[in-house]
């Protein structure tokens, strides 16, 4: 049966195997010698990062520190932080380095504060209202010349002029083809909605624009119009010959999800025309893994400098009392951004809190990556949904010095065999089920920057895949079998 022909409900006993094998895989991997993971690609993380920290941004600077801010909940001051990794960002202390007028502009909802270097200078871009009108959102910039912006002095430049005095926020900046440009939401007049997408060239300053003014998207379609008419939080990706813009859609509830604009690297970005909308959100609520309303991104790279991560915020429930901005439970969440054999990003479903499930794949078969389908486990290239191909590592469910491979989209279904073929079921409390899920790590049988799973409770036999099943099978010593029980961690 294709991929593309799986039904949108609960796995079968096929696919929940399949989860059960790719989530095996990735327990081994984390719990491998050092050696081993420090030779793999795989990026782990634990989430939430930060509570109560909404419109997240991480910048990572040349001088080797991750620069973290976002908006508060009292919405009425700048914080910053930093560390050496994205994880340490979690314990990292923080440091208000700005805080709101007490009259006149800048006087209330200081929302999604983004940090840039520039010209050798540090930039924060913030939105915020007036203390006497506070829903009069502009957009402003500070400035400091400081090495470090956590000691240094901000200077404030001022309001971003645009060509209406309109509610407008969420400013960011990039540089294609040696250009830099800002991107912002914006209501403009005469379009009935709350906020969609501009471009322009940047001025002479960080804090001016010049030239055209063009507008790159309106919410029209039904996933941005829930609750409001909302296009904002604009990011850019820059990967594979294209530019990838994603923005955020609709209310600040469950109903917050991520659209995507994507426009050739060789294209003016200033001509909308250059730029194609996806007709669905690229990224949203997942009741199964718990994780609502995931918006307003960033993007950062791995510590490593091989993987680009996707930071953004959500919540951990669904209902909320009154209005969405009054609640203060969205939180700071990171996960890997992996990338489909035709260039383009996949960021598949808001993963579990804890640490961020990897994916195994082969290490003799080229774009292979051990999915659940139909709770069966197979080998396939281009798995849809990515989250089929993703496992949560966990303690094994025998004890100690095993691991377990647990499905990221069904919790509470682990990789196991059963027959001597691997499945994903649901843990059924049995001695059996635990002994069947559960796996020795090993230094991959194919050598260095793979991992090999052995069975517990049968020594001696693997999870390999053979003519696209996953099986666990006795190790026979042929190369052709090191390699297909030999993966690699991403």
């Amino acid at each position: 049966m294709p991929a593309t022909s799986r039904p949108p409900h609960p796995p079968s006993p096929y696919r929940r195997a399949a989860i059960a094998v790719t989530a095996l895989l990735t327990v081994l991997a984390a719990l491998l010698p050092a050696g081993a993971a420090q030779a793999s690609p795989a990026v782990q993380y634990t989430n939430p990062l930060a509570a109560q920290r909404a419109d997240p941004h991480i910048f990572r600077h040349t001088d080797g520190y991750y620069y973290f801010t976002a908006t508060v909940p009292e919405y009425d001051r700048i914080v910053l932080r930093r560390a050496t990794s994205i994880q340490g960002l979690a314990s990292a202390p923080e440091t208000v380095i700005w805080r709101r007028h007490t009259s006149g502009e800048m006087g209330a909802h200081i929302w999604a504060p983004e940090i840039h270097f520039i010209n050798g200078k540090w930039y924060v871009y913030f939105a915020a209202g007036r203390a006497d009108d506070v829903w009069k959102i502009r957009m402003y910039v500070l400035e400091s010349s400081a090495a470090d912006p956590l000691t240094g002095g901000w200077t404030e430049r001022g309001r971003i002029a645009t060509p209406w005095d309109t509610f407008a926020l969420d400013a960011t900046t990039f540089i294609a083809n040696g250009v830099r440009y800002l991107l912002w939401a914006q209501q403009e007049p005469g379009i009935a909605t709350n906020s969609n997408l501009y471009i322009a060239r940047m001025g002479a300053s960080p804090w001016t624009i010049t030239g055209a003014v063009t507008r790159l998207t309106v919410p029209t379609l039904a996933w941005e119009t829930r609750g409001h008419k909302v296009a904002e939080g604009p990011a850019v990706l820059q990967r594979n010959g294209r530019l990838f813009l994603t923005y955020s859609a609709s209310a600040t509830d469950a109903n917050y999800c991520l659209g995507m604009l994507t426009a050739p690297a060789s294209a003016d970005p200033l001509q909308a025309s250059s730029w194609t909308k996806s007709a669905a959100p690229v990224f949203a609520t997942s009741a199964a893994t718990g994780q609502y309303g995931p918006g307003h991104n960033s993007f950062t790279v791995s510590e490593d400098g091989q993987s680009d991560i996707l930071v953004y915020h959500d919540r951990n429930y669904r209902d909320i009392t009154g209005d969405p901005l009054g609640d203060p439970n969205r939180r700071t969440r990171v996960q890997k951004v992996h990338w489909r054999s035709d260039g383009t990003p996949d960021f598949g479903i808001p993963v579990p809190d804890g640490a961020t499930p990897v994916r195994l794949t082969s290490y003799g078969t080229a774009g292979g990556a051990i999915r659940h389908w139909e709770y069966r486990v197979r080998l396939e290239a281009d798995v849809t949904p990515l989250a089929d191909s993703q496992f949560r590592l966990v303690t094994g469910l025998s004890g100690s010095g095993t691991v377990s491979l647990e499905s990221t989209n069904f919790p509470g279904y682990f990789l196991r065999h059963r027959g001597f073929a691997a499945w994903v079921e649901k843990n059924d409390g049995t001695s059996l089920f635990r002994a069947d899920a559960s796996f020795t790590r090993r230094s991959g049988l194919s050598g260095s920057g793979t991992v090999s799973l052995e069975s517990a409770n049968f020594p001696g036999y693997f999870l390999r895949h053979r003519a696209g099943l996953v099986w666990v099978e006795r190790n026979d010593g042929t190369a052709a079998f090191r390699d297909s029980a030999s993966f690699i961690l991403e």
